[in-house]
């Protein structure tokens, strides 16, 4: 616990450091934070169970009914036809439900802390995607920049190559030589340029925005030093862990709930009855004298009311057994999860360990070639090298030089994968909330168990995500998008992008 909380505080300070003129990955993150519709819609359903833990609340609380209604008999009776109206008030307060109202509000709770275990678990895999979307817009546009470099070196041989060939210094096969290589480097700069346009589109559909001028990301923090205790904090933080094993505490609290129907319930009962016969007294009891038939009564009650199940078909049985195969699936899932868990730290750990030695031996193959190209440029100046030795040299230096960038991209990567798997990749790790609060769900937590009216409805819901489209914005809920009455109906495009209400 003690490395996971210095491992936070260090990429904390170094995402701080890391600002500049040109977008940095901290900004690039808050921005992810703020707008990723994944992420606001995980809000939403975190809102929703916050929600359920109010409704499960409502069940100890008085229930307070009114009923009102006119009655006209059809059948005769007497003299006339009975007509009548009345209202009442019912009220109703329970004193004892077998632990079914208080093992409800324990399982609605422990599923708020599964479903903020999820959001956090939601954070972290989305930020470990905008790190990965920042780094191959990083790594792409470096590529396309050695490529454009390629293609201006070997334009450069090849106008030499021409110039020596038409002194005859020169065979016409090594001009060919020369074409061909630039056409090769020509189409591996489209396809590296098609590679960046297609990085820098999921950096929008992820971040929100199209990158512009990126800033080397900032150093990783130290990292476990072994798959084991890489696996040791996985186990105490991850969030899906704490999750589920969440889920099954509550899935246990269902049991209860479903065993309480097997007990007495208690309610503490009353009620008060108005009645007025609106006149019809008289006709319905003509031998009565006039006027001594009451036009109007009323009456009120309070007592205890108990209902005792004797036998009910099997129905308890049978949601008993049905809750225990769910904490069962639960229980097994838990076990998948964990599975999941030791198995994605050790892979990060073993990537992150591959991608640091692909470096080293990169940064010297980098070096080698470097050496070596200039080596070969000599030696073919005095004509122990031929061309293609050197385009042969050229490119292996290209080479090298793309896969120095591409390690060095899946180092990155790699090593925030392992802070993901570990629990360490959060809003709360990452200290971005340098530019605003971060989301904290406990306020509308209790904003909503304080909450009793029932008529205390949210604001109309409308979407937080941005959008990456220009276009008139998507209709509220609830709510059908205008329409021009000049242009009539208008078709509707399977591909028109739609908006779900969310935070």
């Amino acid at each position: 616990m003690r490395g996971s909380f210095m491992a936070a505080a260090a990429i904390a300070a170094l995402l701080v450091g890391g600002a500049g003129q040109a977008e940095t990955l901290r900004e690039a993150l808050v921005q992810t934070y703020n707008s990723n519709p994944t992420i606001t819609a995980q809000r939403a359903q975190l809102r929703g169970l916050d929600e359920a833990a109010s409704v499960a609340r409502a069940a100890q609380r008085l229930q307070l009914a009114g009923t009102a209604g006119v009655n006209q008999d059809l059948t005769r009776t007497g003299g006339g036809n009975g007509r009548n109206f009345n209202a009442g008030v019912d009220v109703s307060y329970p004193l004892f439900s077998g632990g079914r109202i208080r093992n409800q509000i324990r399982a609605a709770d422990t599923r708020v802390e599964a479903g903020r275990a999820v959001l956090r678990a939601t954070e972290g895999d989305i930020f470990t995607e905008s790190v990965a979307a920042y780094m191959d817009v990083t790594r792409d546009r470096a590529i396309v920049a050695l490529n454009e470099n390629q293609v201006r070196v070997l334009e450069s041989n090849l106008r030499a190559s021409r110039d020596r060939f038409e002194v005859g210094d020169l065979t016409r096969t090594d001009v060919a030589q020369s074409e061909a290589r630039l056409a090769l480097a020509q189409s591996d700069l489209a396809l590296a340029q098609g590679r960046l346009r297609g990085s820098e589109e999921n950096y929008r559909r992820v971040i929100g925005v199209l990158p512009g001028e990126l800033q080397p990301p900032p150093g990783l923090p130290p990292l476990p030093g072994t798959p084991e205790q890489a696996v040791d904090i996985a186990l105490a933080n991850n969030p899906d862990l704490i999750s589920i094993l969440a889920e099954v505490r509550a899935a246990g609290l269902d049991v209860f709930v479903a065993r309480a129907d097997r007990l007495p319930t208690v309610d503490a009962v009353g009620s008060s009855r108005y009645t007025n016969f609106l006149g019809s007294q008289d006709e319905r009891f003509p031998s009565a004298p006039p006027g001594t038939l009451p036009n109007t009564e009323s009456n009120s009650g309070l007592g205890v009311q108990a209902r005792i199940p004797i036998y009910q078909g099997g129905l308890v049985g049978a949601r008993v057994r049905q809750a225990q195969a769910f904490q069962s699936q639960l229980l097994e899932q838990g076990i998948a999860i964990e599975r999941s868990v030791v198995a994605d730290a050790r892979a990060a750990f073993a990537a992150y360990r591959a991608s640091l030695d692909a470096i080293r031996s990169n940064e010297i193959a980098v070096a080698a070639n470097r050496l070596a190209l200039e080596g070969v440029r000599a030696e073919q100046g005095v004509g122990t090298r031929n061309v293609l030795d050197v385009l042969n040299a050229e490119q292996e230096l290209l080479n090298s030089q793309v896969s120095l960038v591409t390690a060095r991209r899946d180092s990155y990567v790699a090593g925030f994968q392992l802070l993901n798997a570990m629990g360490q990749a959060e809003a709360a790790d990452l200290n971005l909330d340098g530019i605003g609060p971060l989301y904290d769900p406990q306020i509308n937590y209790d904003r909503s168990i304080r909450r009793r009216s029932d008529f205390g409805d949210d604001p109309r819901p409308t979407a937080t995500a941005t959008r990456t489209v220009a276009g008139p914005p998507a209709p509220e809920a609830g709510r059908s998008a205008p329409r021009t009455p000049a242009q009539g109906p208008q078709p509707t495009s399977r591909n028109t992008p739609t908006t779900e209400p969310r935070q």
